[in-house]
């Protein structure tokens, strides 16, 4: 990732996107721009959990149902890889989107719509 690193208040943060946002960390609405998921093989955009879920299906994820709060892949062949969604896709994150482009190289980016 990349960005600009503020200090504000004794705290410091990342600004992702500078042009975007302010520096008292007020973001202008005609600026913003929004993260979008891509399967880079289709360059196709995940709209809907049920795209994400085919895509993920095909490489070989598999749905956990721990959790009901949660939608939840993990691999069978790796004990460690889980990736772990809000319910909600609406409330589908730039952070949820890296956790399955880091977990899935090549097949996946995020992108500035």
């Amino acid at each position: 990732m990349s960005g600009v690193w503020v200090f504000k208040n004794g705290v410091v943060r990342l600004v992702e996107n500078p042009a975007a946002e302010s520096l008292d960390g007020s973001r202008p609405v005609s600026s913003f721009r929004r993260k979008v998921l891509v399967h880079t093989p289709t360059n196709e955009v995940i709209t809907s959990y049920t795209v994400l879920e085919r895509k993920l299906s095909s490489l070989g994820w598999e749905r956990y149902y721990d959790d009901p709060e949660l939608l939840q892949f993990h691999k069978s062949s790796t004990s460690v890889d889980l990736i772990s969604l809000p319910r909600d896709f609406s409330k589908f994150k730039s952070m949820h989107m890296y956790d399955i482009v880091v977990k899935n190289r090549n097949m996946f980016e995020v992108r500035d719509m």
